[in-house]
């Protein structure tokens, strides 16, 4: 005996929710087509947002990222041009041109050795920094030195 009767509702929401995951599973999909410039020529497909620059390490965590004072994340990985782990004692003093990433924080986070075939594919995202604000922003904006009185401080919007 049966006593608990199945409303219709029931198996319209079942139906909605498997419409929704197949959904989620072609959006992700198209998300996953998306390759990089550096794919398109035998390279390896690096994220959106990937800029490019010139590394040296000059004492973990500390490096030169295109001549300015940077440091790398704790946890930072650095991948060789056959996509191997490298540790940075390896590398330490040597000059790359390397794709990176930033995490939130604005430390370097991910860091690719780039192969001649994908150095010599410009990356658009190189010239312009990757978001709109701190700490993504061109060197060019008005910033603070630290020496700056606090009614010359830039304005927010500014």
């Amino acid at each position: 005996m049966n006593r608990c009767k199945k409303s219709p509702t029931a198996h319209i929401l079942i139906a909605l929710c498997l419409a929704l995951a197949g959904a989620g599973s072609i959006v992700a999909t198209d998300a996953q087509a998306q390759i990089s410039p550096e794919a398109a020529v035998g390279g390896r497909n690096f994220p959106t947002g990937t800029l490019r620059g010139k590394l040296q390490i000059l004492n973990a965590p500390e490096v030169l990222l295109d001549g300015q004072p940077d440091r790398l994340s704790p946890g930072a990985r650095i991948r060789s041009g056959q996509n191997m782990l490298v540790m940075v004692g390896a590398i330490q003093g040597q000059k790359f041109l390397v794709n990176y990433t930033r995490d939130p924080a604005g430390l370097v986070s991910q860091v690719w050795i780039l192969t001649p075939e994908e150095a010599s594919v410009a990356r658009e995202s190189a010239e312009r920094p990757f978001l709109n604000f701190w700490p993504f922003v061109a060197a060019s904006r008005p910033h603070d030195d630290g020496k700056t009185p606090f009614d010359q401080l830039p304005k927010y919007g500014e």
